[in-house]
């Protein structure tokens, strides 16, 4: 059986060379008994190629069941694994086989086997060596003829040098290594399940065909997909039955995209309301207004050392005159060192309580750290916002160009409450 005939029973779908490679790993691994360690993201698919494996072995009219070992409580877990008799333990009324017993002939698939406790790894590492296993409670030696397949979603290997799992059950496991890959790794084929998940939902509902425009495309592939195809899938149903509009474009897919993840995509060009502005917009607002800042006392610092300082430059110019003393406690000096972007150069006046008086120093200059921190400037600037409308926080927003809730995610981290 080729890789396409394999992508047809099993309902696989996508061309990725790296998908090819797993499904040709598998099929050349399922006529053996050699114990198979599948690796893979959450939601990409494992399962499916424990299935793969079983139904092209030998062992495919045997039985096969499927354990999510993270999800059986640390304290009976032995007990469903491997059995237990009669009384061994609070609650055993009566003897009970384990999936070993039960599943022998054929093939047992160990999801998230990197949650098993450091007990139970010693007891599963003895049925895969000797094929013998114990019940709970029980002294006598059992025989089991079982296939085992195992997943994880997490390092295992990183596990093992923490002493969080047995190097030697991990060596046993990992006969041959199958990787999935994840789903932004295999950008060619996100189109493809999403118009088939879409297709089946929408015949499914009896609802419309839904179809997607070429910038809504390109949203999808960009996207990161951290829950896989399975987030795709739930994503495709929710248009499927939620969306009116049946001509899906960018704008309209967003809403269906997890906030916290649109960083990942890439830039949508197109209008956009102040309501959309992400974090990184009002840190492009904040660098610019840093930028026009600067212009404006570069000017100033100009027109001082051209013409001097009179009543007139300091009334027009005084909130960047009294900005610059609260924050270095001198005048402005000479306008060749503001070219430098991490100093200024500050120089102290004589004294006199005339403007017209001051004099701009050459010598003796102190040269002062400007803070270049955008997250400074970004307190300072919701700081003046919260200010300027006196604690309004739907106002400050607007006037920052960023949506309420990405207001109240800000002062929670810099800590403004």
């Amino acid at each position: 059986m080729d890789i396409q005939d394999i992508k047809n029973r099993f309902g696989i779908i996508g061309n990725s060379p790296l998908l090819n490679r797993a499904i040709d790993v598998a099929r050349q691994v399922a006529p053996t008994d050699i114990s198979v360690l599948i690796t893979g993201e959450s939601g990409s698919g494992k399962e499916v190629f424990s299935h793969i494996i079983h139904q092209l072995s030998s062992r495919k009219h045997g039985p096969f069941i499927a354990v999510n070992c993270g999800a059986i409580p640390e304290g009976t877990i032995d007990s469903e694994l491997f059995g237990h008799e009669k009384g061994s333990f609070t609650g055993a009324h009566e003897s009970r086989k384990g999936y070993f017993e039960v599943v022998n002939g054929g093939t047992i698939f160990l999801d998230e086997v990197g949650e098993l406790p450091i007990g139970t790894q010693a007891r599963l590492l003895r049925v895969l060596e000797t094929g013998e296993y114990i019940r709970v409670g029980s002294s006598k030696v059992q025989k089991t003829n079982v296939r085992v397949i195992a997943a994880t979603n997490v390092d295992i290997y990183e596990a093992v040098q923490k002493g969080k799992f047995r190097e030697d059950l991990y060596y046993r496991l990992n006969t041959v290594p199958l990787r999935i890959p994840p789903l932004r790794d295999r950008k060619e084929d996100i189109y493809l399940l999403f118009r088939k998940f879409v297709a089946d939902f929408t015949d499914k509902y009896r609802s419309p065909s839904v179809q997607l425009t070429e910038d809504g495309q390109q949203l999808l592939s960009g996207f990161s997909w951290p829950g896989n195809v399975r987030q795709l899938k739930n994503i495709a149903e929710q248009i499927a039955v939620l969306e009116k509009e049946r001509v899906i474009d960018a704008q309209t897919l967003q809403h269906y995209l997890p906030a916290d993840n649109r960083s990942n995509l890439p830039v949508y060009v197109g209008q956009k309301s102040n309501d959309d502005f992400s974090e990184r917009d009002l840190l492009y607002k904040v660098l610019f207004d840093m930028k026009k800042d600067m212009v404006e006392l570069k000017k100033l610092v100009v027109e001082i050392i051209q013409n001097g300082i009179n009543s007139r430059t300091f009334e027009d110019n005084s909130p960047y005159i009294h900005q610059l003393y609260r924050e270095v406690d001198t005048p402005v000096g000479q306008e060749q060192q503001l070219a430098a972007p991490s100093t200024l150069t500050i120089h102290r006046p004589q004294t006199s309580s005339q403007h017209d008086d001051f004099n701009i120093q050459t010598q003796d200059a102190e040269e002062i750290e400007e803070s270049l921190s955008l997250v400074e400037k970004e307190s300072d600037l919701i700081k003046k916002a919260l200010k300027k409308h006196k604690g309004k926080r739907k106002s400050a927003a607007q006037e920052l160009g960023i949506s309420e809730r990405t207001l109240y995610r800000k002062i929670k981290d810099l800590n403004l409450n």
